[in-house]
């Protein structure tokens, strides 16, 4: 029983080392953190209030690539700047739920992380 325990504890250990390089370990250790550094911003147009401009406030060290907006009303836009700005009008008021799908990259791996807030239009 020890001799099948042992073998396969080595068999286990050897199949994790290879499976994964170091680069790849990296990326999933910064996107998981990232998600705390990520914040979804927002704000009421001065002109109309059914417009609002939304934006995504990131303080990490990996790079925004783009961000796939879900803005509540079955409507969605998808921007590939760092600050994932963009205006959305809405036809109706309500309280929305939007979400920021944000793909963060470096080193050549890459994650997306999904902050999420309630916005009220009028």
């Amino acid at each position: 029983m020890k001799k099948i325990a042992t073998v396969l504890m080595f068999t286990m250990v050897f199949f994790m080392i290879n499976s994964c390089s170091k680069s790849d370990d990296e990326a999933i250790v910064d996107c998981f953190g990232d998600s705390i550094l990520t914040e979804l911003k927002h704000s009421a147009d001065g002109t109309n209030s059914k417009i609002i401009n939304y934006s995504i406030q990131y303080s990490g060290s990996n790079t925004v690539t783009s961000v796939k907006w879900t803005f509540g009303d079955g409507k969605t836009e998808t921007v590939n700047t760092a600050t994932g700005a963009v205006s959305h009008t809405y036809s109706a008021s309500g309280t929305f739920e939007v979400k920021a799908d944000v793909t963060l990259t470096k080193s050549g791996g890459s994650c997306t992380v999904s902050p999420k807030k309630n916005v009220t239009v009028n």
